[in-house]
C-alpha cells in the first residue's frame, strides 16, 4: 500500500513539472499577437503581411512535426523535451539578433527556429501530460494541463502588450502604421520582451535537466525508445480525422486571437487604444479559455468528452455568426467571449484522437500537431478577407471551423454509442452439438 501511494506521489510530481512547460509555452506564444501589432506597425505592413508571423509558426509544425515524432519515440520524451527548450531559447535570442538587420525577413528566420522548438516540445509534452496516471482521466489531466497553458497565456499577453505596445507614439496613432525614426524604439522594446522570455526558458531548461532523471524514472514508457514508422500515424483513419479537426481548431483560435487587438481598435466595434484592446484580448478572450478550461475540467468529470466538445464547437460558431451580422459592442463582447468555448477543444480532441487512433502514441501526437500546420491556411485566408471585406467578414472562416470540430465531435460520440452497444449486446446462443 505504501509503494501504491509513493508511486501517486511521484507521477503527480512529475505532472505537477510538466504542466509547467504548458505555462512556459502559452506565455512565450501569446506574445505573438502583440507582436503583429508592433511588426505591423514597424514595418508598414498589411495584414496578409503581418500575419506571416504566425505563418512561420505553421511551417515549423508542418516540417518538423513528424521527425519530432521519430525522435521522440527513439530518445524519449523528456530528452526531447531538453532539446525543444534548448532550441527555444536559441529562437528568443535570434529574434533579439535579427531585429538588428531592420527588416521584417530576419525576424520571420528566427521566429521559425522558435516555433521549431515548440514543435518538438507539444509533440513530447501532450502524450506525456495525457499518460501520467489513470488512462480513464486522460480527458480530464489534460484539459487541466492546458488550464495552466491559459493561464501562461494571459499573463503573457499583459507582458507583450506591456512591453511591446507601450510605446507613447503607437497609442497615438489613428493608423497602425508610425513613422520610420520610430522604428528603431519600438523594435527595441521587442528585444527586451524576448530577452526576458529567453532567461525564462533557460531557467526552465535548467529545472528540467536536475529533474530527467526523475521523470525518467516516472514515466519509463516515455523516456526510453520505442521506436515507431515516422508515417504510422497516417495508415489510422482516426488519426488523420482527428488531425484535420485539430488543424481547424488551431488555425481559428489563432486567427480570431491574431486580429482582436485591431479589431476592438474599430470605431464601429469599441474603438478601444491599441495597449487597451491588448488588455481585453488577454483578460476576456484568453482569460476565457482559462476559465472554461477549469470549467471543462470539472464538467469532464460529469459529462461525455465527446458531447462537451460539441457543445463547445456549436456555441462558439454562432459568436462567430453574430461577429459577422452586427456591429458595436455587441460584436466586440460576442469575439471575445469565443474564447471560453475554444478552451477545451484543443486538448479534448487530442485525447479522443489518442483514444481511438490503434496506433503509437508518438506517432499519433505528432501527425496531431503537424496538422497545426493546416491551420496555416486560416489567418491567410482571415488576412486576405479582412483586406478586402473588413475584420467582421473574415470571422466567416473560423466559423466553417467551428462547424467541422461539432461535425469531428458527433461522429466520435456516434463511435462511442456503437462501441457501448457491441459491449452491452448480449453474447450469441452456442448451437447446439
Amino acid at each position: 500500500m505504501t509503494a501504491i501511494v509513493e508511486d501517486k506521489q511521484r507521477t503527480l510530481l512529475a505532472f505537477a513539472a510538466v504542466t509547467t512547460l504548458f505555462f512556459a509555452w502559452g506565455f512565450i506564444t501569446s506574445n505573438n499577437d502583440p507582436l503583429i501589432v508592433a511588426l505591423r506597425a514597424a514595418f508598414s505592413l498589411d495584414y496578409a503581411e503581418a500575419l506571416l508571423t504566425q505563418i512561420v509558426f505553421f511551417l515549423a509544425y508542418g516540417l518538423l512535426s513528424l521527425p519530432a515524432a521519430w525522435l521522440t519515440s527513439r530518445i524519449g520524451a523528456v530528452d526531447t523535451i531538453l532539446g525543444a527548450l534548448a532550441m527555444m531559447t536559441c529562437g528568443c535570442l535570434l529574434v533579439v539578433v535579427s531585429t538588428n538587420a531592420d527588416h521584417f525577413l530576419p525576424i520571420l528566420a528566427a521566429l521559425f527556429v522558435l516555433a521549431g522548438g515548440f514543435t518538438a516540445l507539444q509533440v513530447a509534452a501532450n502524450p506525456l501530460a495525457a499518460e501520467l496516471g489513470d488512462p480513464r482521466r486522460s480527458h480530464f489531466r489534460l484539459n487541466f494541463a492546458q488550464a495552466f497553458n491559459s493561464l501562461g497565456v494571459v499573463i503573457g499577453v499583459h507582458f507583450g502588450s506591456l512591453v511591446m505596445l507601450d510605446d507613447p507614439s503607437l497609442r497615438a496613432a489613428t493608423s497602425v502604421a508610425i513613422a520610420p525614426a520610430h522604428r528603431s524604439e519600438l523594435l527595441g522594446a521587442v528585444d527586451r520582451a524576448y530577452l526576458i522570455m529567453a532567461a525564462l526558458l533557460g531557467s526552465l531548461l535548467f529545472f528540467f535537466a536536475v529533474l530527467r532523471r526523475f521523470l525518467t524514472h516516472v514515466a519509463p514508457a516515455n523516456g526510453g525508445a520505442v521506436p515507431s514508422g515516422m508515417f504510422e500515424a497516417l495508415k489510422s483513419p482516426w488519426a488523420v480525422f482527428g488531425a484535420v479537426a485539430i488543424g481547424f481548431y488551431v488555425g481559428a483560435e489563432v486567427s480570431v486571437g491574431s486580429i482582436m487587438i485591431n479589431f476592438l481598435n474599430q470605431s464601429r466595434i469599441l474603438s478601444l487604444p491599441l495597449d487597451s484592446a491588448g488588455s481585453y484580448l488577454a483578460n476576456f478572450y484568453w482569460g476565457g479559455a482559462l476559465v472554461g478550461r477549469l470549467v471543462g475540467t470539472a464538467l469532464l468529470t460529469r459529462i461525455r468528452a465527446t458531447r462537451l466538445l460539441a457543445l463547445c464547437a456549436t456555441v462558439a460558431g454562432l459568436l462567430c455568426l453574430t461577429v459577422v451580422a452586427v456591429s458595436g459592442p455587441i460584436a466586440g463582447y460576442a469575439a471575445l467571449a469565443i474564447g471560453f468555448f475554444n478552451s477545451i477543444m484543443f486538448p479534448t480532441i487530442f485525447t479522443i484522437t489518442l483514444d481511438r487512433s490503434r496506433v503509437s502514441q508518438s506517432s499519433t501526437s505528432g501527425l496531431l500537431c503537424l496538422a497545426i500546420f493546416g491551420g496555416a491556411v486560416l489567418p491567410m485566408a482571415v488576412g486576405t478577407i479582412a483586406d478586402s471585406y473588413g475584420l467582421s467578414m473574415s470571422f466567416v472562416v473560423p466559423l466553417a471551423a467551428y462547424s467541422f470540430i461539432a461535425f469531428f465531435a458527433v461522429a466520435a460520440r456516434k463511435t462511442d454509442a456503437a462501441q457501448k452497444l457491441t459491449t452491452d449486446a448480449p453474447p450469441s446462443a452456442s448451437p447446439i452439438p
